[in-house]
């Protein structure tokens, strides 16, 4: 008989079990309810199956299946589930890999070769139903330990060939783990839910992507097949329903209906056209941005769009960032090269002349256009483009201003970012890694400056340690979207290379030579990836200061259109953007157009009765019917709530 082990659970309780007792078997001792929601143990810390025999003392804690570490063993284990299904419909696919992943559409996904016989989307249903019949047997995840002879054996008599790969590349000494289900073994360091029937009926398959092999383009071109897992039903339909919304509000489909940008394509692929429309909007963005940037002490510059490529050598970037830029131009025999940063600019414009403590701080801004060479699979309409204009901002400080112009750049930029109508921020503070450039007391310095003025600013911030840059720490802003999705947008970065490599300096009060220290800073990151966030935040319907089109004065008949065409003309002499309408459809489409096809704020309709008042019938695109208004009241209207930002 084994011997009894000691047991100590969350609430400081012990309990004798024989050795060898399962995680799962410790469950159900404790409650029939518990064991039902378990999907695995934490055991002294480190997360595993539920089916492993536990052979020592230790402290014991229950995950369940609606914890962040349940759901991720769930959605491993669906994975597999998957995979089982498509062998079963596609029986010569090669598997790779299938892990959870934190995404906010999908919850893991298998990379899978299918050769010659390719999914489409029309077969998803089919998985996902395979997946049903295999949930449904409940069938055990059991797991083996190989040794690599027998593991190669393996997977080399299933045909498996990216897993001995995969198998060739796991150091030696390390355990080589596989789980079976049935019919169905994968290689797997787990863990896995108990058996199949855990996974429950919340799941889902959901997409089709391509992948290579190793993240290698020069290696196969692979199926990814994506899917999602919840802790029931419900949360799947909901789940569901949000990936409707955040389809609805795509900015590249919103993009073309409401024709605002396109992308070239392969004339050009990873470069942005704006539209008219697009245009006008961005035009907004950077009217704001530059009337607050001059009204908050910051200057305008701007800078070339190449340099020669020692500015970039003496900067680093030739050196770590040689991979992101792209090829060098011939120019009058010198290489010249496409700016990826704007940074070593605001430098050079530093070093133009002798500066001094009395002149510091500069806080220098520019809307400068960079170019970054991304591999072709990775550009995604406007998140991802090769092409983008960078909304930078670098201030040269002297050490006694950094604490107070650190808190005043948090301030600019969730004043800015609010003005866009997002009001819940993510802060993250990444502190000195392991290798690090400059003085350990300017590192201190500076973490503490910044970790101070989070703190003033009463909002959470997570600590990534160790987690900066060689060459300062930062904090990184993330926005949140209508549908609780997180954007990377802002950052604001100490820098302690570039003035060391440019020799950058100032006459202090007493005479001598000091370093300034620098800050890089963005607000929206890019324009074209914060106009992408923008359009899907409001699903193309814009507020008011921004949108092209502020309203439309419809006519009823032919009778009204002069009278339209007369108050559209006396609003726009007033500054708003107001258009009339006086087609021949009738009225009620051209309310539905304009406000919900063409996402217009506001329609105010000119019939009989605003003919005789000359008022017009008002209708807000969030609010509906607003009533009748004067053509004074209805201007009003429009430059209040376009003063309101966000």
């Amino acid at each position: 008989m084994n011997e009894p082990i000691k047991i100590t659970l969350p609430d400081g309780s012990v309990r004798e079990l024989p050795a060898g007792t399962t995680g799962l078997e410790l469950a159900e001792s404790i409650g029939r309810g518990l064991a039902r929601a378990a999907v695995g143990i934490r055991v002294d810390g480190v997360v595993q199956g539920l089916q492993i025999p536990l052979g020592s003392d230790c402290r014991i804690e229950i995950v369940k299946r609606d914890s962040e570490e349940g759901l991720e063993i769930l959605r491993h284990s669906a994975a597999h589930v998957m995979a089982d299904a498509v062998k079963r419909l596609r029986p010569g696919a090669k598997l790779w890999k299938g892990p959870a992943i934190h995404d906010p559409r999908y919850g893991f996904y298998y990379d899978i070769d299918l050769g010659d016989r390719p999914l489409a989307q029309e077969d998803l249903p089919e998985i996902e139903r395979l997946m049903g019949e295999i949930v449904g047997k409940d069938l055990p995840f059991v797991r083996e330990e190989l040794d690599r002879d027998r593991a190669t054996a393996l997977m080399r008599a299933h045909g498996e060939d990216y897993k001995l790969a995969t198998i060739s590349k796991i150091p030696a000494g390390d355990t080589i783990s596989f789980y079976r289900s049935g019919d169905f073994v994968d290689l797997c360091k787990g863990p896995h839910v108990p058996s199949t029937g855990r996974i429950g009926k919340g799941f889902a398959v959901l997409s089709l992507a391509g992948a290579y092999f190793e993240n290698d383009a020069s290696k196969a071109m692979l199926t990814r097949i994506y899917g999602h897992a919840f802790a029931d039903e419900k949360a799947m339909a909901q789940h569901r329903h949000w990936l409707d919304e955040a389809k609805k509000r795509d900015h590249r489909r919103l993009g073309v209906d409401l024709d605002l940008f396109s992308t070239m394509g392969e004339l050009g692929a990873g470069l942005v056209l704006w539209h008219p429309k697009g245009g006008f909007v961005r035009h907004k963005i950077e009217e704001f941005w530059r009337q607050e940037h001059l009204a908050g002490g910051y200057d305008i510059v701007y800078s070339p769009h190449i340099a020669r490529a020692d500015l970039w050598r003496t900067s680093g970037h030739l050196e770590f960032y040689k991979d992101s830029m792209f090829k060098g131009l011939d120019v009058d025999g010198a290489d010249y090269l496409l700016k990826p940063m704007n940074c070593p600019f605001h430098v050079q414009i530093y070093k133009s002349r002798r500066r001094s403590y009395r002149d510091l701080p500069f806080r220098w801004a520019e809307l400068g256009t960079v170019y970054r060479y991304e591999d072709a699979g990775a550009l995604h309409g406007l998140m991802r483009v090769r092409g983008f204009t960078q909304d930078d901002a670098h201030l040269f400080v002297r050490p006694d201003q950094l604490e107070s112009e650190i808190e005043r750049v948090l301030h600019f930029i969730l004043h800015i970012l609010r003005a866009f109508g997002f009001s819940e921020f993510e802060m993250n503070l990444s502190t000195r890694p392991a290798k690090y450039v400059g003085h350990l007391a300017d590192w201190e310095r500076a973490e503490n400056a910044l970790r101070i003025a989070l703190e003033k600013l009463a909002l959470p911030f997570q600590v990534d340690a160790g987690g900066g840059a060689f060459y300062g720490p930062k904090i990184d802003v993330k926005i949140k979207d209508c549908l609780g999705r997180s954007w990377q947008c802002s950052t604001l970065q100490l820098d302690f290379n570039l003035p060391e490599r440019f020799d950058l300096e100032f006459v202090d009060a007493q005479g001598g030579r000091t370093r300034p220290y620098m800050l890089h800073r963005a607000l929206l990151g890019s324009l074209e990836r914060f106009f992408g966030v923008l359009i899907e935040h409001h699903g193309g319907a814009f507020p008011m200061w921004l949108a092209p089109v502020q309203a439309v004065v419809l006519s009823v008949g032919d009778r009204h259109a002069e009278f339209a065409r007369r108050v559209a003309a006396e609003l726009v002499e007033q500054g708003l953007r107001v258009v009339a309408d006086v087609s021949a459809e009738k009225v009620g489409a051209k309310v539905r157009h304009h406000l919900f096809e063409e996402k217009v704020p506001m329609v105010a309709v000119a019939g009989d009765a605003e003919l005789a008042s000359g008022s017009l019938a008002v209708r807000d695109r969030k609010s509906g019917d607003i009533g009748t208004l004067t053509v004074a009241e209805f201007g009003q209207r429009l430059r209040t709530l376009t003063a309101a930002r966000g």
